[in-house]
């Protein structure tokens, strides 16, 4: 299987770094994206902060250079709007797509519209310095960086792409203070057309218990449906 792996808000590819060699000591090939802007240099450009679009873009790209192997493209947290746009475009080169405590956006949603109140506050408040970057919240790795605020604003396009439906898993960090993702872990379990996981870790599952993540991840299969 190849995995490609999208971080959350803030976070670079780094962040998979423990998920990533647990995966490929079982013969999977991995790749951890850093979505542009997040660079560990600092963005390319500072005045213009790339949008969902942009990094939409950027992963389609990286999904559609692959080599025919079945891909399972997972995102954290704000990436699983990326995920769900590469996914309207791209699904039939996908076959699974994996939500690890992400929104899952329909139509005309956006980051801002699916989170909760903390963390608008949590945006607007990191980017009263500049209004384009939102500053790192505190409790992160030091190797995070400003995210762009465009990216979370913008609202997705979905245009209900066709061809085969990739597999769809939602992994929960459990009931953590402030979730967004409460309601919609409930709503999945419900959903036949997805699999629900719960590490019961909190919202950064990647960093507090990587072999559990690596062990649900290993455990998709290409045919799965």
């Amino acid at each position: 299987m190849r995995f490609v792996m999208v971080p959350g808000g803030w976070q670079g590819g780094w962040v998979f770094d423990r998920v990533a060699a647990e995966l490929r000591r079982d013969a999977h090939h991995v790749e951890a994206v850093t979505l542009s802007g997040l660079e560990p240099d600092g963005p390319v450009d500072v005045d213009r902060p790339p949008n969902l679009d942009a990094h939409i873009d950027q992963v389609a790209e990286i999904v559609d250079r692959g080599d025919g192997a079945p891909v399972a493209l997972c995102g954290h947290s704000y990436a699983g709007m990326v995920i769900a746009g590469v996914a309207d475009r791209l699904g039939d080169r996908l076959d699974q797509l994996v939500f690890i405590d992400a929104y899952v956006p329909a139509d005309g949603d956006s980051c801002w519209s699916l989170t909760s109140d903390r963390f608008r506050d949590l945006f607007m408040a990191g980017a009263r310095a500049d209004g384009r970057w939102v500053a790192v919240p505190e409790g992160l790795d030091a190797r995070a960086r400003p995210h762009p605020l465009p990216s979370f604003l913008q609202s997705i396009r979905l245009a209900g792409g066709s061809g085969r439906a990739p597999g769809r898993t939602f992994i929960s960090g459990g009931a953590w203070p402030g979730s967004p993702f409460t309601a919609l872990t409930e709503r999945l379990r419900h959903d036949p057309g997805w699999r629900v996981r719960e590490i019961p870790v909190g919202h950064n599952i990647a960093r507090r218990d990587p072999h559990a993540l690596a062990a649900v991840l290993g455990a998709l299969r290409p045919d799965a449906a």
